[in-house]
């Protein structure tokens, strides 16, 4: 199973419209590194929710529900599903992720304009940590 991090602006959707929804499609992501990385995503991946822009930070745990299909709005691109798994206990925010060395080659801090992005296994332990939820 694959580990994923998808970045939002609040003003855009945030975290509690995600929960009053259930499930959605991710959609918008006009980036052609982003949108492969959707196209990588199995129904069931485990993903983060990170908030960006106001007080960014990782603040939930989201599950792909439904793998890549063409955006309809533009079939070069792409949208999956996701539905929300839990929120984190504790919300983690960027500038303890950047202060970390352990998390130096996360894509977060090495690419910090890509929204999807791939979280490595170690990197997904490390923050799960952080926010004081036991990896899934």
């Amino acid at each position: 199973m694959a580990r994923w991090l998808f970045k939002t602006e609040p003003g855009d959707y945030s975290w509690e419209e995600f929960l009053a929804d259930g499930e959605t499609e991710w959609d918008g992501v006009r980036n052609y590194q982003a949108a492969n990385n959707m196209r990588a995503m199995r129904r069931g991946d485990l993903a983060f929710f990170y908030r960006s822009v106001k007080k960014p930070a990782l603040i939930g745990i989201m599950r792909i529900t439904g793998e890549a299909f063409p955006d309809p709005d533009d079939p070069r691109f792409v949208r999956v599903l996701v539905a929300p798994v839990r929120p984190l206990p504790r919300e983690v925010p960027l500038a303890e992720i950047k202060a970390d060395p352990r998390l130096a080659d996360l894509a977060l801090v090495r690419q910090a304009r890509l929204s999807v992005m791939p979280v490595a296994e170690d990197h997904w332990r490390i923050l799960c940590e952080k926010a004081g939820l036991d990896p899934l």
